[in-house]
């Protein structure tokens, strides 16, 4: 990895100026998905020639080991095909698969290339997405201008700009995870009430959204975060702030729920979702029924089913979890290495979480997000999901990021540290640990 791609002034010609605003509007576009192809399979499209061919990658060999792992699973469902009954819809879902694979693997080279600059471009557009999916949702909601209830509401819970409940409340947690993350740092006020706003509007999306999945996302990413943050505090001074920061949030939550509560129907239907089972759960037609045939499925066909073959011709719907629906598409193989995927992210991004690093910060917010896409999982399929993609993307750009300028900087401190006379050595050292607080603070 060259210098540049730490550098402040990395990226400053004209043609990678338009490339970092292709970038913003593919997230940004990411609120929109009404109808496949959404427009950031459009600007996905585009960015696939345009990044590499301006150089805006750096394809380490970590990444490229990471590539042809991500690959295996495609491959693999590709290969099941074969034994699909409807083998058109099975290739319409795989190569849809395939596309996202790419376009994640992309965004992690790009990443890799300038980690700060790059992940905090990619979490902008996260938010500007939330907020435009939320903003649509209420607009809904309220029944603001004739049809605007039947476009963005289903079943009457806010969908949003997306088809799905479930999919607009899960796209709020980056976004949510990432403003927490800016009013906990030293941002300046003005900047801590725009996010203090926009967190609102994010969290109030989620509530409206009635999805338990994106609930309970949202606080399994926020906790993380928070024990995160505290844990790798350089002093108590910040380590009050994450206190603060969190009672606050909690306050403030509780009394948007307060609020809320006091709509009839919002109260009604929030206590109908707020129990663990809903009726179309139980029973051998429900989704835990299902989930049963899934695992009998699985058993007798170690090379899949084809993707989209269980929903239609063995039960009434998808499975409704991600790693049983992997393994039907996929066969054993491609299903052992899509759920060995993400329990790696967990487990080694717990570690990276911990790494006193530039970018240590931002990747707890990333991280966060990521562990509670890996829970959801379990409830519902996300493999098509193209936040869950974008923050695969997100946390291994930033793991297997090249971190040679970081170590070369160290290096010279020390030297710098071992060379000076002994009464200034102690000097040094606290020089060195301060810029490392520095850079933590800045990011």
């Amino acid at each position: 990895m060259d210098a540049s791609a730490l550098s402040p002034t990395v990226a400053t010609s004209a043609a990678h100026k338009i490339a970092l605003a292709f970038v913003w509007l593919a997230i940004a576009s990411g609120a929109i998905v009404f109808t496949e192809p959404a427009p950031f399979d459009v600007f996905g499209a585009g960015l696939l020639i345009l990044l590499p061919a301006l150089g805006l990658v750096h394809v380490t060999p970590g990444l490229l080991a990471y590539f042809a792992i991500m690959l295996v699973p495609v491959g693999c469902a590709f290969f099941a095909i074969l034994a699909a009954i409807d083998p058109s819809r099975s290739l319409t879902h795989t190569s849809v698969t395939l596309f996202l694979t790419m376009v994640s693997l992309l965004l992690a080279a790009f990443v890799a290339k300038a980690p700060v600059r790059h992940t905090r471009l990619i979490c902008n557009g996260a938010v500007a997405a939330g907020v435009i999916a939320a903003g649509a949702g209420f607009v809904g909601y309220l029944d603001l201008f004739p049809g605007a209830y039947d476009i963005f509401t289903l079943y009457g819970r806010v969908s949003g700009t997306f088809k799905d409940p479930n999919v607009f409340g899960a796209s709020l947690v980056l976004p949510s995870v990432y403003l927490m993350h800016v009013l906990l740092s030293p941002a300046g006020s003005g900047r801590k009430i725009v996010a203090a706003g926009g967190l609102m509007i994010l969290v109030l999306g989620v509530l409206l959204s009635f999805s338990r999945g994106a609930w309970f996302g949202l606080a399994v990413a926020a906790a993380t975060f928070a024990y995160f943050a505290f844990v790798t505090a350089t002093d108590d001074r910040q380590r009050m702030r994450i206190i603060g920061g969190v009672g606050g949030a909690a306050i403030a939550g509780a009394l948007l729920v307060l609020v809320a509560l006091q709509f009839d129907v919002v109260a009604n239907l929030l206590t109908e979702r707020a129990t663990l089972t809903q009726s179309y759960d139980e029973g051998p037609e429900g989704r835990f029924g299902g989930q049963v045939k899934a695992k009998r499925l699985i058993l007798s066909h170690p090379f899949g089913l084809g993707a989209q073959q269980f929903d239609g011709f063995y039960h009434l719907e998808e499975a409704h979890n991600v790693y049983l629906s992997m393994f039907m598409n996929a066969g054993w193989l491609g299903g052992l290495l899509f759920a060995m995927t993400v329990a790696g992210t967990v487990v080694l991004g717990a570690r990276h979480a911990l790494r006193n690093s530039e970018t240590q910060r931002l990747y707890m917010v990333v991280y966060a997000a990521f562990v509670a896409h890996a829970c959801e999982g379990f409830v519902i399929d996300l493999d098509h999901w193209r936040h869950f993609h974008l923050l695969l993307a997100l946390n291994w750009g930033l793991i297997l990021s090249d971190r040679a300028p970081n170590l070369a900087s160290s290096i010279n401190l020390q030297a710098i540290a071992l060379s000076a006379p002994r009464h200034r050595r102690y000097f040094s050292a606290g020089t060195q640990s301060s810029l490392v607080r520095r850079r933590q603070a800045q990011v």
